[in-house]
């Protein structure tokens, strides 16, 4: 780096530093003005329901009841266009076949395919499992990114300028392009990751072509594995964890992000790329890896996974952030809306409990159970607090792919590979049933403030701040 450039960063580092001591009171609103304007909090209510804020007839978050206003814990449940998800699972094993594609299917036309409608999709989605020419090497290789969410955020964008209608919003272009997103969703990821371990991590360069006879995760396999090979088993797993993850009602972030931007009328490639940012965020898809660390901080400071006592004060440790990241949370529990069950953990528990038989890894699968089990108890001790906590889907689903032996980068990337089904639903049902743009009102909290002349000025000094109101906004005269 010359000289020029250094003083240039060394410069601007001071004067961040600098405008953060002058202004940073100025962007954190008092919690007390909230409470004064009845301003829902992240949508939520005061008892942690959510604000209605639409409708769907997509999917549907069962969680909790209202009973003469009070919040009361239920077993939860999700329904996938009014169908239960536990029931869509069972028959699919019970008949030994895949089930993301049915779900895709279900999810984004209303109804469950007959078998023959079901072959048709699967040969649309097969045929669309190719990318432009010379896409992966001009927008995929020459932008190698250590994190394949931004990557896949970027590549969505990029595939714009390669479609021929970008902006047609009627039904037909639509599905067009969901199922082109669909089918290129699962090779985005999969050339994403081989470039980062490229040029990132030092590995040969290694890209696969999908196969037309497999499905969306027999070919999620076959191309992040350099010598192609799989189990049954595993691609059943992963399927699995597919079907559980297409869908969560219109009120989660990231499908609420797809519901804001689709009501402007903007092209399905913007609303798609805003909807993986949201997703590749920590206290949304990006928890999964949260919870992974913190698993494995937890196996390599507990000396006896059978002991719960030990496990019981390590996690007491977490909560009182004495340990962990210094936040409090035990990740993988609690959920905004199930309260006595995740019905996704509870599938995935099982599942994982016969892979875990299958592959040696019983140990961890019991240490999983048994903070599943401790970590309410612990948030009653610490917080004084007795509700309902129950481990949601990101608890087991980072310890069903470290089974399967997928790397860590990916976790967040199979869940965007999935709920791209979601998130193309919502856009379809917002931009044909939703009509006004989402625009909802913010209350200011500064009073109203008359513009300084520049000579008039001078930078406020500590006290200055200190001794000003919030809402007296930072226009400060200084002295001449």
């Amino acid at each position: 780096m010359d000289t020029k450039s250094s003083d240039f960063n060394a410069n601007m580092e001071n004067f961040i530093e600098f405008m953060k001591s002058q202004n940073s009171r100025w962007n954190k609103i008092p919690s007390r003005y909230y409470d004064m304007y009845n301003v829902k909090r992240g949508l939520r209510n005061a008892d942690g329901t959510g604000v209605l804020a639409g409708m769907t007839s997509i999917g549907e978050v069962h969680g909790y009841v209202m009973d003469e206003g009070n919040k009361m814990p239920v077993e939860g449940k999700l329904r996938y266009r009014g169908i239960d998800i536990e029931d869509i699972v069972a028959n699919c094993l019970a008949e030994k076949r895949y089930g993301f594609e049915e779900v895709a299917f279900l999810l984004l036309f209303g109804f469950l395919p007959s078998r023959s409608l079901l072959d048709h999709f699967e040969k649309n989605l097969a045929d669309f499992r190719v990318l432009p020419p010379e896409f992966t090497e001009d927008m995929i290789l020459k932008a190698p990114s250590k994190n394949i969410m931004n990557k896949l955020a970027r590549s969505v964008l990029a595939l714009y300028s390669y479609d021929d209608n970008p902006d047609d919003i009627s039904v037909p272009n639509l599905l067009r392009q969901s199922l082109l997103l669909i089918a290129r969703f699962p090779l985005l990821i999969a050339n994403s990751y081989a470039c980062k371990r490229h040029y990132f991590d030092n590995q040969s360069l290694i890209l696969h072509n999908p196969v037309a006879e497999y499905n969306t995760a027999e070919n999620f396999l076959h191309m992040i594995r350099p010598d192609n090979q799989f189990t049954r088993l595993e691609a059943e797993i992963l399927d699995l964890t597919l079907m559980l993850q297409a869908e969560h009602g219109g009120g989660n972030n990231s499908a609420f992000a797809v519901h804001v931007l689709s009501s402007t009328d903007t092209d399905t490639y913007s609303a798609i790329a805003a909807a993986v940012g949201s997703l590749k965020g920590p206290k949304h898809g990006g928890a999964n890896d949260k919870m992974r660390a913190q698993m494995n901080e937890i196996k390599n400071n507990v000396k006896d996974w059978n002991d719960k006592d030990e496990i019981y004060e390590y996690l007491k440790k977490i909560m009182l952030k004495q340990a962990g990241d210094g936040k409090g949370l035990i990740y993988g529990m609690g959920h905004a809306v199930y309260t006595i069950s995740d019905p996704r953990a509870v599938i995935l528990k099982e599942r994982a409990g016969k892979l875990a038989e299958a592959t040696g890894h019983m140990d961890e699968f019991n240490l999983h159970a048994s903070i599943e089990e401790l970590a309410p108890i612990v948030f009653k001790d610490v917080k004084g607090v007795d509700k309902p906590m129950c481990a949601n889907v990101d608890f087991y689903s980072g310890f069903v792919y470290r089974m399967l032996n997928i790397p860590r980068e990916l976790f967040t990337p199979i869940f965007a590979m999935a709920r791209i089904v979601g998130w193309c639903a919502h856009r379809i049902e917002e931009i044909t049933t939703g009509s006004r743009i989402i625009r909802p009102a913010y209350k200011s909290a500064v009073k109203r403030l008359e513009y300084i002349p520049m000579d008039e000025r001078s930078e406020p000094s500590p006290e200055d701040i200190e001794n000003t109101a919030f809402n007296d906004g930072i226009n400060i005269k200084g002295k001449k």
